[in-house]
């Protein structure tokens, strides 16, 4: 049997998308938590065991030793008082469980991501206090930047604001990390649409529809482009799947021929932020919607991990 080479923990792990491309370059997840049971059941299905419940019931003691943590953690605000306190300041927020378990265990190389307007968040304080945490109290160099899965081969304008942290003790001459580029590669919305007839359940009724279209009417007059996004085969990419597209599909509707739009399958999500052909999916319809549009673009992740796999 092949040696692992590093070992790491999934924080916040919701399905899993950002441990897969960490696996596949030689990783051993030995630890993960995720608080929502039905994300919990994906996650055990597809790597074999279920992630621990909510992290602020952990001690940082009794998680393993890792070389790796992943947290693609919520954003959540913290005080307007901050930048002074710096750690103490992120007391109340998942960051500062997540600040607990790196000071505890000093892991090698921190990867952290959020979404785009974390950055400027509370007019920037937020990042701020997250960026002084890790340099200045915990003592790593961060790198962040947001990057946007349809650079990295997905049909989805997806951005996200990613923050790589190394440790300044096991890397005392510094490193020299840098951000993946675009890949250049052209895509477009039919490279994830089924090739079969796809069940009619997909497709929207005639009042959703109407109410859609009503609804877009309504905000043309006012001068505004919100609305449902409809889009076709051959469209480059679609526009960002949420976790509220369970609702009523508005943000991602797929064009029919003589009959009303329908919403992507929880398969085509699933291709949509670029998660492996035999990914088991295994919840319902919504579950499924849910936790898609709560993932992360694997692409993206597979493209930041190679980067971070010299230094693990």
């Amino acid at each position: 049997m092949k040696k692992k080479k590093f070992k790491f923990i999934d924080l916040y792990a919701g399905t899993g998308g950002i441990r897969i491309p960490f696996d596949q370059i030689g990783g051993e997840g030995v630890f993960a938590s995720e608080w929502d049971k039905f994300a919990q059941i994906t996650y055990a299905e597809n790597f074999g065991h279920t992630p621990e419940g909510d992290i602020g019931e952990i001690a940082p003691e009794d998680i393993p030793e890792h070389d790796l943590l992943l947290a693609g953690f919520p954003c959540q605000p913290f005080s307007n008082a901050g930048l002074k306190k710096g750690f103490s300041d992120t007391r109340g927020t998942q960051f500062f469980l997540i600040a607990k378990i790196i000071e505890k265990h000093r892991p090698k190389v921190l990867f952290l991501e959020n979404v785009k307007a974390f950055k400027s968040h509370n007019k920037g304080n937020t990042f701020e206090v997250v960026k002084k945490t890790i340099e200045e109290d915990l003592n790593y160099t961060l790198f962040a930047q947001v990057l946007n899965a349809k650079d990295f081969g997905v049909p989805q304008n997806r951005e996200r604001f990613y923050m790589i942290a190394f440790d300044n003790e096991q890397f005392p001459n510094g490193v020299d990390f840098k951000f993946p580029k675009p890949i250049g590669v052209e895509t477009k919305v039919g490279d994830i649409l089924e090739n079969k007839k796809v069940d009619d359940k997909y497709t929207i009724s005639d009042k959703l529809w109407a109410g859609h279209q009503r609804r877009k009417e309504m905000h043309k007059k006012k001068g505004n482009g919100f609305g449902y996004s409809l889009f076709d085969k051959k469209s480059p990419y679609t526009s960002t799947i949420s976790a509220r597209y369970y609702k009523d599909g508005s943000e991602i509707l797929i064009e029919q021929k003589k009959k009303n739009p329908r919403k992507l399958t929880p398969r085509e999500a699933a291709r949509l932020q670029g998660y492996p052909e035999d990914f088991k999916i295994v919840v319902s319809d919504v579950q499924a919607y849910k936790q898609f549009g709560n993932a992360v673009a694997v692409p993206v992740i597979r493209a930041l991990a190679q980067n971070i796999k010299p230094y693990l």
